[in-house]
């Protein structure tokens, strides 16, 4: 059975910085992609940036490029969002994902099918 377990969401003021963390459990993605998405109240889940589980593939959306930072650390098996220079519009809760997808980048929400339980991130102006 597939875990993904999301810590490091919390509250912090425009122009701060967290970091996400989420830990995988359960099976290997050693050949797969994993990812972040968020979803904001009133709006539909996006994605937000994802990463090639072996090799330096990643991917960040236009919203995020240049502020948010995707990484893993193999050993632990787990996936990092370092989040900088953070924006009130960055408020959402943030799931962690596992696409079973090889070869193309899944860059759209979709394309993962194991979640996490998702943590709260709130920016406040």
């Amino acid at each position: 059975q597939v875990q993904l377990v999301e810590s490091g969401g919390g509250l912090v003021q425009a122009g701060g910085s967290l970091r996400l963390s989420c830990a995988a459990s359960g099976r290997t993605f050693s050949r797969n992609y994993m990812g972040w998405c968020r979803q904001a109240p009133g709006n539909e889940r996006e994605f937000v940036a994802g990463i090639k589980w072996s090799g330096s593939s990643t991917y960040s959306t236009d919203s995020v490029k240049g502020r948010f930072t995707i990484s893993r650390d193999n050993a632990k098996n787990t996936v990092y969002l370092q989040m900088n220079s953070l924006k009130p519009e960055d408020t959402a809760v943030y799931s962690c994902a596992a696409s079973l997808r090889v070869g193309v980048f899944p860059i759209q929400e979709h394309e993962y099918v194991y979640w996490g339980q998702g943590t709260q991130v709130t920016v406040s102006s």
